[in-house]
């Protein structure tokens, strides 16, 4: 999942390599499935990985 568009100074800035790995830490510190993890990042884009992507996580209904 690479954005070019998308400067990896921010995912830098928080500890991470780049997107990939924020959204695999993301997951896994929340304790999220990393597919859906993605696919959310996918649909709300890179802009919103810090903010909109947080909440929309937030909101999702993890059960079953």
């Amino acid at each position: 999942m690479k954005h070019p568009q998308v400067k990896t100074d921010a995912y830098k800035a928080n500890g991470y390599k780049d997107r990939e790995d924020y959204l695999n830490g993301l997951a896994d510190d929340k304790g999220y499935d990393r597919m859906t993890v993605g696919m959310i990042a996918d649909m709300l884009g890179p802009s919103e990985d810090f903010d909109g992507l947080i909440s929309g996580l937030d909101d999702f209904d993890w059960e079953d």
